[in-house]
């Protein structure tokens, strides 16, 4: 059984309402897992939810609800989003589902057999909002700790340990030797600056049940949970442990559901924000190692996007809603906006006005209008006979096609998008250069306007293959107009010459009508 293409992206915290940035994620990972697809991977897509934690279990009793029923609440609202977005995912995880937890526990049983946990006591102070202890470190100048760590408490308690300093020189190494772990480049050298800089303090693992029982119990002491970024980070392996991978069931001596055993680990990518690579980069790694699991191949890590070039805020009401977004101006235009707009690394900045201009010159002015105006020119003038193949526009349809598919080999989807632009852009301006309302009215020029129309209509074509992993609802709607069956995802379709002579296509219509006012963000 061949291994799928095994992409992740980060599991939301349930404690929270979806915002631009949860969606763009969901979207790049979208578009990285239709591109595979479309280059011919079996393609295995996660994503789900986080739903443990004292911030969720603090937020349940002040609303007089059991945390797992304010879980399952809030769980339909990102579900929403996922759907909303027309997510290609092949499973939806809930940290709390009995299958994740399974896991967790058989883990941590391992991992304590194998001498990896210790028990103290700790003294300090910690950070309720963030879930997390604080250092000396941590305090500003004045003795204080950064509003952003909220109420900060101080603790006297026992905890479980994980040993990482025996890890670190380990880890160095091999992020090292494998470049492509960590990406972007900027991201893998902050990494190794830390570890280099700094010495790694062992991992708390635990919490103490009096005090947080909402988490998965300790499977060798009842009086502590598991900490949820350990228990967070095992979903990756949970899954696949879950459709019986034989990577984590032989790993871990557990079964999989009964059914059809899906091989997914190592995953190939782990798509998440640059705020969370610490735990990706440094904790999971040694926890893989310690489980006895190869390493997830790539860990990409995207920026953050602000509004108006100022930090998204709900309080100042500094937000984009991705919602109001698609359901005024469509799902295509959102996911192109914020694909074309930010390459995966840099932090972006939204604005209304970038997105109505690119909204008209790219994709009603650029794309729509090469769409629309190629097929009605073929139904007028040909009556939607496709006419003897030419080859004027091959040349630029194959280096798009050469360029589109290495860039969706490196996950480098702003590039892809480029390259293919380039070929939007080249059949425009063939339509101005061949000028073929004028040929129209020239008999004599029949065979000349026969050639102009079979590069224009299979252009449309060749870029609906191109199209697909980023705009799954347009280039089905360009198929459907050029007469095609089917779906345009399968990328060995790029190939000129595709349509054939005789072929009739359908009924040409605007693929992005133009508007008039900005989109509600």
């Amino acid at each position: 059984m061949s291994k799928c293409y095994y992409i992740t992206t980060a599991i939301d915290y349930v404690n929270g309402e979806p915002h631009v940035g949860h969606a763009y994620e969901k979207v790049i990972a979208d578009v990285i897992a239709r591109g595979r697809r479309s280059l011919g991977s079996e393609v295995f897509f996660l994503t789900g939810l986080d739903e443990h934690g004292q911030k969720v279990q603090q937020a349940a009793l002040a609303q007089g609800k059991s945390p797992q029923g304010y879980c399952d609440e809030l769980s339909a609202g990102w579900k929403a989003l996922a759907a909303k977005l027309e997510l290609t995912i092949n499973d939806f995880v809930r940290t709390t589902e009995s299958r994740h937890k399974e896991v967790v526990q058989a883990i941590l049983k391992k991992l304590n057999a194998a001498g990896h946990f210790y028990k103290a006591g700790y003294k300090g102070f910690y950070s309720t909002k963030e879930e997390t202890f604080l250092t000396e470190k941590d305090r500003l100048p004045d003795g204080s700790f950064p509003a952003s760590y909220g109420e900060v408490t101080e603790l006297l308690e026992e905890n479980y340990y994980f040993k990482l300093k025996d890890q670190q020189t380990w880890l160095i190494d091999y992020i090292e030797k494998h470049p492509e772990f960590i990406q972007p480049d900027n991201r893998r050298n902050e990494v190794l600056g830390f570890l280099k800089n700094n010495e790694l303090e062992d991992l708390c693992i635990t919490r103490p049940a009096n005090r947080l029982n909402w988490g998965i119990p300790i499977p060798f002491d009842p009086e502590f949970v598991t900490y949820v970024w350990f228990d967070a980070l095992v979903n990756y392996v949970s899954i696949p442990g879950a459709h019986g991978d034989t990577a984590v069931t032989g790993a871990l001596q557990t079964r999989g559901a009964a059914g059809e055993v899906k091989e997914l680990w190592p995953a190939d990518v782990h798509v998440i924000g640059k705020d969370i690579v610490k735990f990706h980069a440094v904790y999971w790694p040694i926890m893989l190692k310690a489980i006895g699991l190869p390493q997830p191949k790539q860990i990409l890590a995207h920026g953050w996007w602000q509004k108006d070039g100022e930090k998204l805020s709900k309080t100042t009401g500094n937000v984009v809603d991705p919602i109001a977004v698609i359901n005024e101006w469509g799902l295509d235009a959102f996911r192109f906006y914020v694909v074309r707009e930010l390459a995966i690394g840099p932090d972006g900045n939204w604005t209304d006005a970038g997105f109505e201009s690119r909204y008209t010159s790219e994709l009603a002015n650029g794309l729509g209008n090469l769409v629309n105006r190629s097929l009605s020119m073929l139904k007028r003038y040909r009556n939607g006979i496709v006419p003897e193949r030419s080859d004027e526009l091959a040349a630029d349809a194959a280096k798009a096609v050469a360029e589109t598919r290495g860039h969706l080999e490196a996950n480098e989807l702003q590039a892809a998008l480029v390259s293919i632009w380039s070929l939007v852009n080249r059949g425009n301006q063939y339509v101005e250069q061949t000028a073929p309302f004028k040929l129209a009215k020239d008999p004599a020029q029949a065979k000349r306007l026969d050639e102009v129309l079979y590069n224009l209509a299979e252009t449309c074509r060749v870029l609906a293959v191109l199209l697909w992993p980023f705009l799954p609802g347009t280039t089905g709607k360009i198929y459907a107009q050029l007469g095609l069956s089917g779906e345009p995802n399968n990328f060995s379709k790029a190939t000129w010459g595709g349509l054939t002579a005789g072929h009739t296509i359908g009924e040409p219509a605007p693929l992005f009508p133009r508007k008039d006012k900005p989109p509600k963000a």
